[in-house]
């Protein structure tokens, strides 16, 4: 739960929130890139790209894409950080090379400066935190109730992070690059994490999207053996996928090889590594493909949507192992 306290003032933005949730929490919230982008961006967007140099005179640079697919770069400098007080920075509008350009390439409406000011200071309050936001240079009217609305629906999706709410899988997928990362922080220790990754006779219960049934051929979980994997769907279409495994250190990583039958010669390399954080586990998955057409192309074709409902029905069957 989080309280909203706003003032709007000429060339302005104040707003004040109380989290439930410790200080140092909200500060990484604000400062550590993984944090910022499950939270950073009105309700629908997402933040496939956050660069951050956190020091007194570097630079972030932001990616906001909009639910139609449109990205919103903003970059700036940071001109003071006190680690869990303050913490004030430039924003300004910029391309995906972090150029900084007007408010009008994006289509803003109204006298926007090339440069805002922005201030955050953090209080304890109680057992929670007490944040005010401070942003200076908006314009007056219109761009500044469109400044309000997108605040503060981030700062409802930073409540829902630090509050445990969000959806927890987080990919990072940057234009040009033949690599896609996704992460996701699991309730459950990092050796149950290990078995229900690399058990055979778990996969089913969790790899590929709900209504899809999944047959494992072979899983012979050894540097040098081969797996295959056949996914049905509703229809009784059939998608089969095998590989190599590269490494297997349980419980800390896994390397394997993927290949889709149905385009062949397309060879994804993924290493699955498996942090241990005192009785959870965060799952770090990072997959290389042959090039950025490759990883583009996996993309557009629902790979990002199937990854989501493997993660989310891995953590149920997590859950299940552990309460049932």
């Amino acid at each position: 739960m989080a309280e909203a306290v706003l003032t709007e003032r000429r060339g302005r933005l104040y707003i004040q929130r109380i989290f439930d949730a410790p200080r140092e929490l909200v500060w990484k919230a604000w400062t550590d890139p993984e944090l910022i982008s499950r939270w950073w961006g009105p309700a629908g967007f997402t933040a496939p790209v956050i660069r951050v140099d956190l020091r007194e005179g570097g630079r972030y640079l932001l990616s906001m894409r909009s639910p139609e697919g449109q990205d919103f770069w903003s970059t700036g400098v940071y001109r003071e950080v006190v680690a869990g007080e303050r913490l004030v920075f430039t924003d300004s509008f910029s391309d995906a090379q972090g150029n900084v350009v007007p408010a009008s390439t994006y289509g803003m409406s109204g006298d926007w400066p090339r440069e805002l000011f922005v201030t955050v200071t953090l209080d304890e309050h109680g057992s929670g935190t007490k944040m005010i936001l401070q942003v200076t240079g908006i314009p007056a009217g219109e761009p500044l109730d469109m400044a309000e609305a997108g605040w503060n629906e981030s700062l409802d999706r930073l409540a829902r992070v630090l509050e445990g709410r969000d959806a927890k899988t987080h990919f990072i997928a940057e234009p040009g690059r033949q690599e896609m990362i996704i992460t996701r922080i699991f309730d459950a220790p990092r050796d149950l994490v290990f078995q229900v990754y690399t058990d055979p006779d778990l996969i089913p219960r969790w790899w590929g999207p709900r209504g899809f049934t999944t047959t494992v051929d072979a899983m012979d979980v050894r540097p040098g053996g081969t797996w295959r994997v056949v996914q049905r769907d509703a229809e009784g279409n059939e998608y089969a996928f095998h590989g190599v495994y590269h490494d297997v250190t349980p419980p800390d990583r896994v390397v394997y090889t993927s290949e889709y039958e149905g385009m062949p010669g397309h060879v994804m390399l993924e290493t699955a590594t498996l942090e241990d954080l005192g009785g959870r586990t965060k799952v770090m998955d990072r997959v290389v493909f042959q090039s950025a057409e490759d990883r583009d192309g996996m993309l557009l074709s629902g790979m990002r949507e199937g990854a989501v409902e493997s993660m989310d029905r891995f953590a149920e069957l997590l859950n299940d192992l552990q309460n049932g």
